[in-house]
């Protein structure tokens, strides 16, 4: 009953806290199953309860300027490839503050901001959760979920590349204040909507790349979605949560894009109160915003994948380039591989090769069995010599690595000498060097000492001294620092 001046009665005031007692009493029972244990039931309550929490976003504001990323190691300890990526952030950005999220300090992050402690949103089934988790790469995707929620600001991937400044993100016709998340489509191949294996990865916005703001609901309403579907993953595996086994597929449908992709859809349902589908960015030509998210072309952070009819990255809509080099978790986790065909995604959603593929598939059963045999081993011999492609790759790449760091400290070494020592010191050790260098350059090879003297004569005496005494002396001090460092 309300009374005059809009306030609930004394009776009624009395009695709330009852009624909402029993409203979180029928809310409880109805999402707990009677044959859980008591601690389970506790999580579910808590979730419960958070479920109806207002989300804390601020309305009507303005992007973060951070740049995240996650990687096993601090920059400083980055190989070259993922310090010129990360460079590539700083350099375009200088007015974004940049931070990496490591394997070492990941867990006190989600402890801190997920925990009951002050400041934290008090929800143990997240913690617990990322605690117990043992895949790597999905406690990589939970961790992206999960900070950009708290903080919001840009996401990249350790192996994405900024070809253009964050600020161009937003098209300019548009105001910052009315967006929240802004995404690209990645894949955009309907075709093969209905396909056995490449149907449910047929169609998805890109999580390599986003840009969103703190509190975002729809991040929140992800992280909930993949809790529930790794306990009923461990469920049906009968083990704990860290002993799960997934393969490629359920790694992408479960926390990847393609989970990514539903929440989004549906909470640019939510937001219009239409129904939103895939059909709304099929072939996307500009910018869409739907709600509150905005949708960017395929090129934007998709560019150069040979499908999806994505552009190179020279279009001026690139904003980024996926280098795919830490993409490794695949071998972890594979996905179905035909003995005799291998796996259709090699293909590339190039129509001609997937019919193909599954023509062939269809057909193998009923070869003969000597045939099969020989599709196999031929399969076998492509398969090996790719691995050693790849291998020799890797080891080239290992050599210019070891190189790279070698020369930088013989360089770092050779700037500190020429700081400390006195210049006359320093002049007598260059002259020195000078002296032992023609001298070594003086004695005759074996080669030259086999060969006709006309032949040694034909080479005049200055070809020896046509390089600068100087240089040849800097040369021969990085030379002994080496040796002094090892």
């Amino acid at each position: 009953m309300i009374v005059p001046g809009g306030r609930l009665s004394k009776e009624l005031r009395r009695a709330l806290p009852i009624y909402v007692a029993c409203v979180l009493f029928i809310l409880f029972f109805a999402r707990v199953n009677p044959y859980e244990s008591p601690l389970e039931a506790t999580e579910v309550i808590k979730r419960v309860l958070a479920a109806y929490q207002t989300p804390l976003q601020t309305t009507k504001s303005l992007f973060p300027r951070k740049i995240w990323q996650t990687w096993k190691v601090a920059p400083v300890q980055f190989q070259v490839r993922d310090l010129e990526r990360a460079r590539s952030w700083a350099a375009l950005n200088p007015g974004h503050r940049y931070e990496v999220m490591t394997d070492g300090n990941d867990l006190h992050y989600v402890e801190t901001h997920f925990g009951p402690g002050p400041g934290g949103l008090n929800r143990p089934d997240i913690v617990n959760m990322y605690r117990s988790l043992n895949a790597t790469i999905i406690k990589a995707d939970l961790l992206r979920y999960l900070m950009m929620y708290i903080e919001g600001g840009v996401y990249a991937d350790i192996d994405v590349e900024a070809l253009k400044p964050v600020d161009q993100f937003i098209p300019s016709h548009l105001n910052e204040e009315d967006v929240d998340l802004v995404i690209s489509v990645e894949i955009d191949e309907p075709s093969y909507a209905n396909h056995t294996i490449l149907g449910q990865k047929s169609r998805s916005f890109c999580q390599w790349t986003f840009m969103c703001k703190p509190r975002v609901p729809v991040l929140l309403r992800l992280v909930d979605h993949i809790l529930g579907w790794l306990e009923r993953v461990a469920t049906k595996q009968g083990v704990p949560i860290g002993e799960i086994v997934l393969n490629f597929d359920e790694v992408i449908t479960g926390t990847g894009p393609s989970a990514f992709t539903e929440l989004i859809l549906a909470e640019m349902t939510r937001k219009t109160g239409r129904a939103v589908t895939w059909d709304s960015f099929h072939a996307l030509t500009e910018p869409k915003l739907v709600g509150n998210i905005l949708v960017l072309t395929v090129d934007s952070f998709a560019a150069g994948q040979g499908h999806s009819n994505a552009l190179t990255h020279d279009s001026p809509r690139a904003l980024v380039k996926h280098h795919y080099h830490a993409s490794l978790w695949p071998s972890r986790h594979p996905r179905y591989s035909h003995p005799a065909y291998g796996m259709v995604e090699e293909c590339n959603w190039e129509r001609e090769c997937v019919d193909a593929w599954d023509a062939n598939t269809a057909a193998y059963p009923s070869l003969p069995a000597e045939e099969q045999e020989r599709l196999i081993a031929a399969h076998q011999a492509a398969l090996k010599a790719n691995d050693d492609k790849e291998a020799a790759e890797n080891a080239a790449h290992e050599a210019a690595e070891k190189d790279r760091k070698q020369s930088e400290l013989l360089e770092a070494c050779a700037a500190e000498i020429r700081g400390w020592l006195p210049k006359e010191e320093a002049n007598a050790q260059a002259a020195e060097a000078t002296k032992q260098a023609e001298a070594t350059q003086t004695q005759p090879t074996e080669a030259a000492q086999t060969q006709p003297p006309e032949a040694n004569q034909t080479q005049p005496a200055e070809a020896t001294q046509t390089q600068p005494a100087e240089t040849r002396v800097a040369h021969t001090d990085l030379r002994s620092d080496q040796l002094g460092t090892q």
